[in-house]
């Protein structure tokens, strides 16, 4: 484990945060999971 909590930050603001299982498993903003979705892909 790295991190308790991570954050993502869209137009420098934090557009969402949270413990990892939860930010990377249920992202809840929309840009947080464009992102993810993105990052994914690429690997």
């Amino acid at each position: 484990e790295f991190s308790d909590r991570v954050c993502f930050f869209y137009d420098g603001k934090i557009a969402e945060q949270g413990p990892p299982d939860q930010f990377f498993g249920n992202p809840q903003n929309e840009r947080t999971r464009q992102f993810l979705s993105a990052v994914l892909e690429a690997n």
